[in-house]
């Protein structure tokens, strides 16, 4: 009778595990734009008309249009009014109106352009570009207040060095009057290059926002302290006898079922392989470095973000090699330690990703995605269904 029972919910046990695994989230593709440009270099999220909704906006080299949800009407911001091409774009109340303003890098591989976008008197009007500064190889930009001042400062990291050893990771802060005054600049780092992208997160805990960068060096955090700025390696990169063939090109944060924190990568810059690491079991060394799939021709896009709801953090994933190759899936970790993980594909050869960024748009709870294209010129949302 005992063996019996134990059989029974050993038998239990395992279906309960068929169906977890069966039960990750199905997705609703829709397009939101055919032909948002020649390329789609960057999609973010942001409440542009004020309505608590979340609205997709796309960046294209000529253009930034917002997408209002849920008809997803396109509307213009911008078009013809900064240098070619457009490249990076981050949204923030820069004056303190209330509503949404933009930064926005242009002329990335000439003159390297940072703008303030400013909206008019209504919606229906373009909007305005104010000048913030200029930086050669303009690359990403994100919000955070990295400088500890109690309101989020424009950190922005080029490509390629221009000045010195390494590319300038430079903090830039909104001035009392944006339109008029100088935006001062910080710079966090100057010793690293082909930095491809950096992330903002308060890595060990301690209520200071730091940075994660991505370069042809590794993987870096740049944190602030009592005295100064300080760089600390925490993984190797891909390893090549080309130095542009080493290093990583994409990183963000996430956290296991266990509850640890890993940090995914795509390496090398536009890489073939993507990567997670996890903390080492000696305080001081370098993360361990996984492979979790390989063979992709130009890896570009990454986010995490737990899209099956279960407590732990998915690696969403795409790659901007040709159309007929799968350019977006999910990666889910299968064990507490990260060192398995299960892929699910959602775009089966509809989107050569370059941008993409998961999080509720729909307002049900779940995480959608939104990617844009850069062979196919494309702007898609993935409704997650359930």
């Amino acid at each position: 009778m005992r063996t019996s029972l134990i059989f029974l919910l050993l038998m239990v046990s395992l279906d309960q595990n068929v169906c977890s695994a069966g039960d990750f989230p199905k997705f609703q593709e829709r397009v939101i734009d055919p032909e948002v440009g020649r390329v789609c270099y960057a999609v973010t999220l942001a409440d542009v008309d004020g309505d608590g909704k979340q609205d997709i906006v796309a960046v294209a080299e000529n253009r930034v249009r917002w997408y209002r949800n849920p008809t997803w009407k396109p509307r213009l911001i911008i078009e013809d009014q900064t240098p070619r091409d457009n490249v990076c774009i981050a949204p923030a109340d820069v004056d303190g109106d209330g509503k949404i303003d933009f930064a926005l890098g242009a002329g990335w591989t000439g003159t390297g352009t940072i703008h303030w976008l400013r909206r008019g008197a209504s919606l229906d009007e373009r909007w305005s570009v104010q000048a913030i500064g200029e930086e050669r190889w303009l690359h990403r930009m994100r919000w955070a207040d990295v400088l500890g001042r109690g309101r989020p400062q424009l950190v922005i990291s080029p490509l390629n060095a221009t000045v010195g050893d390494g590319i300038r990771l430079t903090a830039f802060e909104v001035p009392d009057d944006p339109s008029r005054q100088r935006w001062t600049a910080t710079v966090l780092d100057h010793s690293l290059n082909r930095v491809h992208n950096h992330w903002h997160v308060d890595f060990d805990r301690d209520g200071a926002i730091d940075t994660l960068t991505a370069s042809r060096e590794g993987v870096h955090l740049i944190r602030r302290g009592r005295d100064g700025w300080s760089r600390t390696q925490l993984g190797s990169g891909a390893r090549s006898a080309d130095a542009n063939q080493s290093g990583a090109g994409e990183i963000k944060t996430g956290r296991l079922p266990g509850g640890a924190t890993f940090i995914a990568t795509v390496e090398p810059m536009h890489g073939t392989a993507l990567v997670v690491y996890t903390e080492p079991a000696t305080k001081g060394a370098l993360w361990a470095r996984r492979v979790v799939d390989e063979g992709f021709r130009r890896g570009h896009a990454l986010w995490t973000a737990d899209v099956d709801g279960d407590g732990a953090d998915e690696i969403v994933f795409g790659h901007s090699d040709t159309p007929q190759v799968h350019g977006v899936q999910v990666y889910d970790a299968v064990d507490p330690a990260g060192e398995k993980w299960q892929k699910h594909l959602i775009d089966a050869g509809g989107m050569a990703t370059e941008d993409l960024i998961a999080a509720d748009v729909t307002g049900d709870g779940r995480i959608d995605i939104v990617a844009g294209g850069r062979a196919t010129h494309n702007v898609k949302l993935y409704v997650n269904s359930e």
